[in-house]
């Protein structure tokens, strides 16, 4: 195979993509959490039991009457049922009167 002589140049291609998605708006923020409901979704690792707790208490110091409904009561968000627990999660958000969610995942 011939030498090829490019002085130090190469072709070279932009390694991304065109964007895929269009951007969305971010929903706007609460005020206050006093008087909210706010869900807690886990992908069952690295000891959110333990975080949610301390985040439970520590919110609840803060805000009295913020009421939270547990990470018990969705399922694992990242397991062998991921796509049925996260496809009926906006109904089921919805039904519980959901304000906010923190969404504990770990690596």
């Amino acid at each position: 195979m011939p030498a090829v002589n490019n002085d130090g140049y190469y072709e070279v291609f932009w390694p991304r993509s065109p964007r895929q998605a269009n951007l969305k708006p971010v929903a706007k923020r609460l005020d206050t959490l006093e008087g909210k409901t706010v869900a807690q979704l886990w992908d069952f690792l690295f000891r959110g039991d333990e975080v949610f707790a301390l985040l439970e208490e520590g919110l609840r110091a803060r805000y009295p009457g913020v009421r939270f409904v547990s990470w018990r009561d969705f399922g694992n968000t990242h397991g062998r049922d991921e796509r049925e627990v996260l496809a009926r999660l906006p109904q089921r958000l919805k039904e519980l009167g959901v304000d906010a969610v923190i969404c504990g995942m770990a690596c």
